[in-house]
């Protein structure tokens, strides 16, 4: 999913109660895995998650949605403070259960939230909180390490999006584009540019290689 993650780990199994219409996991290979009620996977927690690595927690469904038990998260916290060496990154489109854990007890670590737009377009299904909403709990986090992603890019307000993602204050963001062809309201790759230039003002930009076809689909 990211180039800078060396590793994933999903000890939570079970269907996303968030269910966004572009989800790419039904279409992968483990996709079973990932039906029915959230659940603690017993042996997967005993993974040994060794050290020097950058490992995405939750890769495959969102460990922070309101049907995951507090006591499942805890856990998986729990080991990953068993192996300090390691950098996780939690990114969820529910963030404001990060304002309960107070992650002290993991040494490195980042919390990131999806913003692919500042407002979907008509006839987009999600069953996430809105996008205002993670905003506005993205910003009450204080001293911590955020970021955040727009991918898949949809169609925006230049001057609203950016202002967002201003106010996160995000160590660096992510952006990129539909690779699962589900069809989205994309923005021309113009307008793409534009938000790229704004955001560099001041945060780092991660532009993935699938942003490229919106330029080539522009040509």
């Amino acid at each position: 999913m990211y180039r800078w993650v060396s590793h994933t780990w999903n000890p939570i199994k079970g269907k996303c109660q968030f269910q966004c219409d572009y989800c790419y996991v039904p279409k992968v290979r483990g996709a079973h895995f990932f039906e029915g009620m959230p659940r603690l996977d017993e042996e997967d927690l005993k993974t040994h998650l060794g050290r020097g690595k950058i490992i995405f927690v939750g890769s495959m469904c969102d460990m922070w949605a309101p049907l995951v038990y507090t006591k499942f998260i805890s856990r998986v916290l729990d080991r990953c403070a068993d192996f300090p060496e390691n950098e996780y990154i939690f990114q969820t489109k529910d963030p404001k259960r990060f304002l309960i854990f107070g992650f002290e007890r993991i040494k490195r670590f980042m919390l990131g939230t999806t913003i692919e737009t500042d407002r979907y377009p008509e006839g987009f299904h999600t069953k996430a909180p809105p996008i205002w909403e993670r905003y506005e709990i993205m910003k009450k986090i204080q001293g911590k390490r955020l970021f955040v992603t727009i991918e898949p890019i949809m169609d925006f307000s230049l001057y609203r999006l950016v202002r967002m993602i201003e106010e996160i204050h995000p160590e660096f963001v992510t952006i990129g584009a539909d690779s699962k062809g589900y069809g989205l309201i994309e923005p021309t790759w113009r307008k793409v540019q534009e938000l790229i230039q704004e955001v560099r003002k001041f945060t780092e930009i991660r532009q993935k290689t699938n942003l490229e076809r919106l330029k080539n689909e522009d040509l």
